[in-house]
């Protein structure tokens, strides 16, 4: 399998080492605004009813979604197994896990304000850094691990971890104040646009996570429109960008 790379939802807040790779692709329609690609409908129906031929679709439109779901989202196994679509079904049937997804269903049916922001914010970013490319974006149901995936020109967004600060699931399973803060619906596009541009502009040097991390979040402000992330070390970017207008985004993410 060709290399996938996952951004972890604690990356944002711990700054953990990882990679990325992000190959060129698009979900811009003629109007040039992207639209979000239901895989999560797809994964549902088969989750819920066991109906192969919604499996099968998955598998069908969905090859490299499908194969990153199971073998390195979930890691049930290998895709050409002959007992994973069992076990892909019998994973999700915990409980917790069928109330994610009825959950999801429930607050996530409509996604045309996250598609109108995505469209807004990209073009943003865009303008910002000329040579962007845009990637292939998709939602999906995970089990409480990546908040958002990136690779192979993809990224999907893992539905479950925007539930709402106060989700009763959120607060059983032991997830902390500030991990809970992020994980609603108003940081969807934040957390991509921050987990792209990572994938652009990796750090390679764990030492220096910390401050990479804070100009990540000052162009995610910068393209947002307000201050998301206000943390010490975004600040001192903010007044360095400041005292350095001829400097460009490329310029500052690229300077490791």
């Amino acid at each position: 399998m060709r290399k996938i790379y996952f951004i972890l939802f604690s990356l944002m807040l711990a700054c953990v080492g990882c990679q990325w790779n992000l190959s060129n692709s698009t979900t811009e329609n003629d109007n040039g605004r992207i639209v979000i690609e239901r895989y999560d409908r797809l994964e549902r129906h088969f989750l819920t009813t066991g109906d192969t031929a919604a499996l099968q679709q998955m598998k069908t439109d969905y090859p490299v979604q499908t194969q990153t779901l199971i073998e390195n989202v979930l890691r049930l196994g290998h895709i050409d197994e002959p007992d994973i679509n069992q076990r892909f079904l019998v994973f999700f049937q915990d409980s917790t896990l069928q109330a994610l997804i009825g959950d999801v269903e429930k607050q996530y049916a409509d996604l045309s304000d996250i598609e109108e922001q995505l469209s807004e914010t990209f073009q943003r970013l865009e303008d910002m850094i000329p040579t962007l490319q845009m990637p292939q974006v998709y939602a999906q149901i995970g089990s409480l691990d990546q908040s958002i995936v990136v690779g192979e020109g993809l990224l999907g967004i893992s539905l479950d971890k925007y539930l709402g600060t106060n989700h009763p699931i959120y607060l059983r399973y032991g997830y902390t104040d500030q991990q809970r803060a992020m994980m609603s619906r108003e940081y969807i596009v934040p957390d991509c646009l921050g987990f792209y541009l990572l994938s652009l502009y990796p750090f390679t040097d764990e030492s220096q996570a910390d401050e990479h991390m804070a100009k990540i979040q000052y162009v995610v402000n910068k393209v947002m429109g307000r201050k998301i992330f206000t943390k010490d070390k975004v600040k001192d970017v903010e007044e360095y960008m400041d005292g350095n207008p001829r400097l460009s985004i490329n310029e500052l993410l690229m300077d490791k």
